[in-house]
């Protein structure tokens, strides 16, 4: 018997929460994921055949990753345990490990363990799981809202078929608010229930692709509002809009980082969108404004560089006038820097000068001064050689050529200027002086 079948035949019906009551037992009654469990998928034809391998779903809250573990729990002849990271210890994991070695040795039974919220999971706990795994005493089933190649060790992740799922739909919630209400047996088909379409409207665009939310909050709008005389319930979007409020947004790390990337990104390519994940950072997951100056600031040297070299000064300012007077009115400063450096002429030359340097530094070992570059401040230089250095200023166009790289580099070219902006003029200056 596994956890799932426990609760069901220990609690009534009525007791539990409608999203709980709703729970798809079926892969046919599953809403939404159809890219990993529409019609002929891999997934799909694991379950349907009981042939699950070790498997990690990772997707955001409300997107199924539990529902599919139950399903898998009623079509599996085998043993089916769960376990929460959360507060499973090592010693929980040893005893599912040896009493799946025994059913597999004895019984010819194999053993499907879920880990819900497997990223909570620290790194010991989950090496315990890892021998169990290889030898196939085992089958694996992880459940994380986190990057898991952030969050999960190396080796248990290559062996096992990540699926990642994505977030439902305004439709999907829509599909399943309207199947709970309609269910008579699970759902709220009970009662003598009416509920407006926008007020359905309006909790699944709240519910932001949680099915969860959504049946939660069709619940409470329900049991909530006073019946009619006749003994109708008449949920309108007034009761919906009480029922359900603007969700919390957790900016975990693996968020964090996606957000980040997303808005450097943007820098490259588009100010709406540059702008919207900056104040979607800041305003919705409650991040650091300074992470996105100090990202920017990188991006006007690593993508703009000397194509507007203004673009630099505008975002230290912004930096400089947030730290001054803070946030939220250093949200104009910021933005007229962020809006520059998009709109400013690309150029990544000094990042790629950057890389050809290091190139070199690592191929050459160790790179010897040449004798006329060398400190010649002192006497007995002449005597060492350290002569024959012409100054730059004392020729025309301040400039003559001469030898400054290490003799196994001399000639070499890091830094070529594209024809971008203001580097079009740093790159008509470099040709002139290859031609002296």
């Amino acid at each position: 018997m596994d956890l799932f079948s426990y609760q069901e035949e220990t609690e009534a019906p009525r007791a539990k929460l409608l999203a709980d009551r709703m729970r798809p037992e079926s892969i046919e009654d599953y809403i939404g994921q159809e890219h990993i469990v529409g019609a002929g998928k891999l997934l799909r034809r694991a379950i349907e055949a009981d042939q699950v391998s070790s498997v990690i779903l990772y997707g955001p809250p409300g997107c199924g990753k539990t529902t599919l573990a139950h399903i898998i729990s009623k079509r599996t002849k085998g043993i089916f345990v769960k376990l929460n990271a959360v507060d499973a210890s090592v010693k929980d994991v040893r005893e599912v490990i040896e009493a799946a070695r025994t059913n597999k040795a004895m019984y010819d039974r194999k053993t499907i363990l879920f880990l819900d919220e497997v990223h909570r999971f620290n790194a010991s706990r989950q090496d315990a799981l890892l021998p169990a795994v290889e030898q196939g005493i085992i089958i694996f089933i992880g459940a994380t809202t986190e990057n898991p190649f952030h969050y999960v060790n190396g080796a248990l992740l290559s062996r096992s078929t990540l699926f990642q799922l994505e977030a439902l739909t305004r439709h999907d919630a829509m599909t399943a608010m309207k199947r709970a209400i309609a269910d008579k047996q699970r759902g709220l088909g009970f009662m003598d229930l009416t509920v407006d379409e926008e007020a359905l409207a309006h909790i699944a665009n709240m519910a932001g692709g949680d099915i969860r939310r959504a049946l939660n909050a069709i619940e409470l709008a329900a049991v909530t509002t006073p019946s009619q005389p006749d003994g109708s319930v008449h949920v309108t979007l007034a009761v919906a809009e009480e029922s359900i409020r603007k969700p919390t947004i957790r900016a975990d790390e693996s968020t964090q980082y996606d957000v980040l990337s997303a808005f450097h990104k943007s820098v490259r390519g588009s100010s709406d969108a540059a702008l919207f994940w900056f104040l979607y950072a800041v305003e919705r997951l409650g991040m650091d404004p300074m992470t996105f100056l100090r990202r920017l600031i990188v991006a006007c040297s690593e993508d703009i560089g000397l194509a507007n070299p203004q673009a630099m000064v505008q975002a230290v300012t912004a930096m400089d006038a947030f730290h001054k007077i803070g946030w939220p009115e250093a949200k104009y400063n910021i933005a007229q820097a962020i809006l520059f450096a998009v709109e400013s002429p690309k150029s990544n030359a000094a990042a790629l000068a950057i890389g050809s340097a290091m190139t070199a530094i690592e191929s050459i070992g160790t790179a010897e001064v040449p004798l006329h570059l060398r400190d010649a401040h002192y006497s007995g230089a002449q005597r060492l050689g350290h002569v024959g250095y012409q100054y730059p200023h004392d020729f025309p166009g301040h400039f003559v050529k001469q030898q400054y790289l290490p003799d196994r580099l001399d000639g070499k070219l890091f830094y070529k200027a594209t024809e971008q902006g203001t580097e079009d003029k740093i790159r008509q200056n470099q040709a002139k002086r290859v031609g002296k």
